[in-house]
């Protein structure tokens, strides 16, 4: 390999520097008092500070060091601290923004380090940039196995098979209909080319629902051409897996057992899978035993992800997602025909948000939660009571359930191996958000390993991998900073909870909100803006908290 030495910033800078670049003076009190422990920083992240001998050995191999969390602060005394959690929104407009000095970076990102100084001339702080490998026999392309097909697992497919890498994609159920609310930002049909038919409904108009049934519109501040995308995950990633195979990947149907891993440079990965084939007979069904050979192993195969497992990445927390599909009355859809509705409140998830969301004839209904998943059924029970007039009359169709990642993993890279999407954990806490970042992921680890491989003719290792690593925390790491601590401070208590509702009436959260989701990126901050929504959340939070609730209301 060749090497390149490019210099960088000094070494000395703030360890918390990531989390207060680019803010405005409003947004940097805000932030300070989150580094004093008042607001704890989300677990997703570790900032890095000077690496010791230890941190050196262990970046080269690959490995993910978790910060240790900051104590976090009692629910009960949790809104005098709103002006950290808003400041922080604020924060995550800037960051988005503006150029990322110092990025913070998710767990398991790799730690770059310079070897000793050669000539007498100091290299403190060098960035190794590491060239194409070794290149691969005549005549043979790089072999790249992707362990399922959902939207990270068949992004990432195209991208390989489209650069003439030879390209596998093993997925067990290619009629998988994974409970998911299926909302995809505006900015996803035209960055993945997606068809507007496999686009269910347009919604541009969110109801946020507060414990006491408080409803607040939000959309206003959307223009005529802008919706979120409502989808059916079977027929979106049944799309997307067709384009891998007219890309030309090879799909297989069938269940990644396990894999022999090389144990030098040139050897081969040996992957042991059933094929389940094309008939519908029993013995398909049990499947066939095979193997493949392959140099890279990409795990794009969800929250239980075997591939990670053989990998040792690491377990993370996680929530269980539940979900009816359900057909309501015509006059009744005809109410969800351009609406969704988020609810909360302690009823439907103690941690989380409830949901009724539309699809092409029914409309989805459905909750999560981490800390109580034995509850899941009464927190469904809760959301049918609570939307009980508007879905009256409601035939049963399908019923589902999921885990669903709360953290990304220890570990997301191994050897030439790598983890993306949900097997990754790369779903955002507070909106719950997946479908975009697992899309977005699998296309950035297979333009990583395209670019370092040189279109397929040369092998690649752990720090190519890293490539991606590091250019997808540097673009996203602020965005799920910013909604863990927002979803720590708001999904705590229910009078924190109706401040949440509160502020989604403030115009400034509107457009800040729909713009950072639609097109995941936001046009600077407004400091104005800021002080403002700060006043609205500290007198929102102080009635809230100090007042009895109001009555509950019924929804009609």
């Amino acid at each position: 390999s060749r090497w390149l030495w490019r210099s960088q910033d000094s070494a000395r800078s703030c360890k918390h520097r990531a989390a207060a670049m680019s803010m405005s003076k409003v947004s940097r009190a805000a932030a300070t008092l989150s580094l004093a422990g008042l607001v704890a920083p989300a677990n997703a992240f570790s900032v890095a500070g000077p690496a010791t001998a230890t941190d050196r050995a262990i970046a080269l191999r690959g490995a993910g060091q978790t910060a240790p969390a900051a104590d976090v602060a009692p629910a009960a005394s949790a809104w005098p601290l709103a002006a950290a959690a808003t400041a922080l929104g604020a924060a995550a407009v800037a960051t988005s923004a503006r150029s990322r000095r110092a990025p913070a970076k998710l767990v398991g990102a790799a730690k770059v380090v310079a070897p000793a100084p050669r000539h007498g001339k100091s290299l403190r702080g060098a960035q190794i940039v590491v060239c194409a490998g070794a290149p691969l026999p005549e005549g043979r392309k790089l072999r790249v196995a992707v362990i399922g097909g959902g939207p990270a697992g068949a992004s990432c497919a195209i991208e390989l098979a489209k650069a003439g890498i030879e390209t596998y994609m093993i997925e067990r159920k290619l009629d998988n209909c994974k409970p998911c609310g299926g909302a995809i930002p505006l900015c996803m049909i035209e960055e993945f080319d997606l068809p507007m038919s496999i686009i269910d409904r347009k919604v541009r108009k969110m109801t946020m629902i507060s414990p006491t049934n408080n409803e607040v519109q939000i959309g206003e501040t959307l223009k005529e051409d802008e919706f979120i995308g409502m989808v059916r995950r079977e027929v979106m990633d049944g799309f997307l897996r067709n384009r891998a195979m007219e890309s030309g990947c090879k799909v297989i149907n069938g269940l990644f057992m396990t894999m022999i891993a090389p144990k030098t440079k040139e050897e081969s990965y040996v992957l042991t899978y059933n094929d389940f084939g094309d008939a519908a007979d029993g013995a398909s069904r049990q499947g066939v035993k095979k193997t493949l050979e392959v140099d890279v192993v990409i795990g794009a195969d969800g929250a239980n992800s075997r591939v990670a497992k053989e990998i040792e990445a690491g377990d993370y927390e996680y929530a269980i997602a539940f979900q009816e599909r359900m057909r309501i009355p015509e006059d009744k859809m005809e109410y969800y025909k351009e609406r969704a509705e988020m609810y909360v409140g302690e009823d439907v998830s103690p941690d989380f948000y409830a949901w009724v969301f539309p699809k092409c004839d029914h409309v989805a209904v459905g909750t999560g939660t981490v800390v109580d998943k034995k509850g899941i059924q009464k927190y469904q029970q809760g959301i049918r009571d609570r939307a009980a007039n508007r879905i009256a009359g409601g035939e049963i169709l399908r019923v589902e359930a999921h885990p669903i990642p709360e953290h990304p993993r220890p570990w997301r890279v191994r050897d030439r191996s790598t983890l993306i999407g949900d097997a990754a954990g790369y779903v955002t806490k507070c909106s719950g958000e997946g479908i975009y970042f697992a899309a977005k992921s699998g296309r950035m680890c297979a333009e990583s390993i395209v670019s370092r491989s040189e279109n397929g003719t040369r092998q690649i290792d752990d720090r190519d991998l890293f490539d991606y690593i590091n250019k997808f925390d540097a673009k996203y790491g602020a965005t799920y900073f910013v909604l863990d601590a927002l979803q720590k401070l708001f999904y705590t208590t229910d009078a924190a909870r109706e401040s949440f509702v509160d502020l989604c009436e403030e115009r400034y959260v509107q457009q800040v909100t729909f713009d950072s989701y639609l097109y995941k990126t936001v046009q600077g901050n407004n400091p104005i803006g800021d002080i403002a929504l700060l006043g609205k959340t500290l007198s929102s939070l102080a009635k809230n908290n100090l007042s009895k609730p109001a009555p509950m209301r019924t929804l009609v």
